[in-house]
């Protein structure tokens, strides 16, 4: 199966509506949207024929709160939508898209577009999604959902949700929605079984992810000796335990390190259905990250310099991210925590009281002294980088800046042993497929 994010999906869409959609996959994914009222509108809000102008910024789009604009949450549904159906085009393989739980408002109209492409699974981890599950059973038959809110500050204990009517932007007839497969991504047995247990509906499987794979890992369990985050780090305790997960008699795949023909026998031989790839798919041809990265993260590997990191600030999520650093690409950790603070796209945002129940915005990465005056403390926001700008930047659709474009953030798992069998004769180039046949050897 292969996976695809639902991560800031509203804005890479109208990023590459703006630079002109030079292949016209957008435009033939649109064209088959079952409402082309909608569709119509995002182009007409977004689409530049012939793309905009090398310097000139991207235009933003209204961000992700409780009370979102029509245009935002039309923007998230077709950009879902056209993830997935641009994912499942020229075959007849299952596609699955990735969410975090920790991005909260823009879940439910992202589902509902990824639905309506016809996606297969619906992949998630970042937290504890147990509601989601069940949503997705409601979503299918076109039913109002409602998701509870992680909100801060909220010494009164209210209960804060989000509620998504999918009928109110839809006319005529809907079309049948099927409901997608669910696999919680967890990185211990207690959490699968708090899944199992306390989800609204069927879990249909897991992924056991360590804490060598990519991007967000789960924090380390506490280590009662350390006094504050800087000084956490992994240990025996947060190894998964493959058995308890086996003995709860649902499908699972393992990931972290896994990337090897002789990993995933052993997992076969623990009991597993397999396993998830994800860093050695982001460095192939087909990935999404730019060129030059992808080549220089390669040929750092192969002179034996490269070095992935796990960093307890730089997330403002406060979960640990894997970064890896590249000197002469702009991806200089360094420069990065001094990059003038600007929050724009928001998508990591936490909601928080603000008093008599009305509801803020803030971010450990937005500029400190606004952060501050949001209630938030100066500790929260050492360290913290823009993964929303910086990750954007990594494909190739950084924002244009007065000082420059937006440095890009590049995150890989600690495993890179695929690349000798991968890259061959100085070549730092392999594709997909090259991948497949190692795995299958």
């Amino acid at each position: 199966m292969g996976v695809v994010s639902g991560t800031a999906l509203g804005a890479i869409i109208s990023r590459r509506l703006q630079l002109g959609d030079s292949d016209g996959s957008i435009r033939r994914a649109l064209s088959c949207f079952p409402w082309p009222d909608m569709s119509q509108r995002v182009l007409d809000a977004y689409f530049i024929s012939g793309g905009k102008s090398t310097n000139e910024p991207f235009k933003l789009n209204s961000v992700p709160s409780m009370q979102m604009k029509r245009s935002c949450l039309e923007l998230m549904i077709i950009g879902n939508f056209v993830e997935v159906f641009l994912a499942k085009e020229g075959h007849d393989g299952l596609v699955g898209i990735n969410y975090l739980e920790k991005i909260q408002l823009p879940t439910l109209p992202s589902l509902l577009g990824a639905m309506l492409g016809g996606v297969d699974f619906i992949v998630m981890g970042a937290g504890i999604p147990t509601s989601i599950p069940g949503i997705l059973d409601r979503l299918s038959a076109w039913e109002t959902v409602e998701l509870t809110l992680h909100v801060e500050d909220n010494s009164r204990r209210d209960l804060y949700s989000y509620r998504f009517d999918p009928k109110e932007y839809f006319s005529g007839p809907l079309p049948k929605l099927s409901r997608p497969k669910f696999l919680a991504i967890v990185s211990s047995e207690i959490i699968a079984k708090v899944m199992n247990r306390k989800a609204t509906g069927f879990v249909d499987g897991f992924v056991l992810e360590n804490h060598t794979a990519g991007g967000h890992n789960a924090p380390p369990r506490k280590d009662e000796s350390s006094t504050t985050h800087r000084f956490l780090q992994f240990g025996k305790k947060d190894i998964p335990n493959i058995a308890k997960i086996r003995e709860l008699g649902k499908p699972f795949w393992l990931a972290g390190g896994y990337a090897s023909p002789m990993k995933l026998k052993e997992a076969l031989d623990f009991g597993a259905n397999g396993i998830q790839v994800g860093t050695a798919f982001a460095f192939c041809n087909e990935s999404g990250i730019v060129p030059e990265i992808k080549h220089e993260v390669l040929r750092q590997c192969l002179n034996g310099k490269l070095k992935v990191l796990t960093d307890f600030q730089a997330s403002p999520t406060g979960y640990p991210f894997k970064l890896i650093e590249l000197k002469n690409m702009g991806t200089d950790q360094e420069e990065n925590k001094e990059r003038k603070r600007i929050c724009d796209l928001c998508y990591l945002r936490h909601p928080y009281c603000k008093g008599d129940s009305e509801i803020g915005y803030r971010c450990p990465g937005e500029p400190i002294s606004t952060y501050l005056l949001k209630g938030g403390c100066q500790d929260e926001t050492i360290g913290k980088q823009c993964l929303c700008n910086g990750l954007l930047a990594t494909i190739g659709l950084g924002q244009i800046r007065e000082d420059g474009c937006e440095l890009p953030i590049v995150t890989a798992g600690e495993d890179f042993s695929f690349i000798t069998a991968l890259v061959k004769d100085s070549r730092l180039t392999y594709s997909a497929a090259d991948v497949i046949d190692y795995l299958r050897k």
